[in-house]
């Protein structure tokens, strides 16, 4: 059986249900999907769909670092959105996040988030 570490972070807002952060398994970790919380409060952030998905990719950038990577490590990223019409701008935001060049991706539309997000934002980061 694969070693299989939780990976934590008071960087990023804690589960709300039965799940870690991510999970770290040789080179990949693997990251939960991050809605837009405040890791502090764990409320949902104000802010359009732009906002919401800097605070997911922070979260997301907080526990690569806690594991020893970065997200611009980052090889795969699934990007949920409750109205596709805020592809554009959360484009803007995620490009800002990642590296050249940026990870595969998915983005798809979904009717509904956790908490009434927006956005929700996964990734699978490859870790030295």
């Amino acid at each position: 059986m694969p070693q299989r570490d939780a990976i934590q972070t008071s960087g990023a807002p804690a589960a709300i249900g039965p799940y870690v952060q991510a999970i770290r398994t040789g080179n990949l970790l693997f990251c939960s999907g991050q809605i837009p919380l405040d890791p502090a409060t764990g409320a949902l952030i104000d802010g359009d769909a732009a906002a919401q998905a800097h605070r997911c990719l922070t979260s997301l950038g907080a526990i690569a670092t806690e594991a020893g990577a970065a997200l611009t490590d980052a090889v795969k990223c699934t990007i949920y959105l409750t109205d596709l019409a805020d592809f554009a701008a959360v484009n803007a935001v995620y490009e800002q996040f990642m590296g050249d060049p940026a990870p595969a991706r998915v983005t798809v539309q979904v009717a509904a988030l956790p908490k009434g997000a927006s956005v929700e934002i996964d990734a699978i980061i490859a870790v030295d």
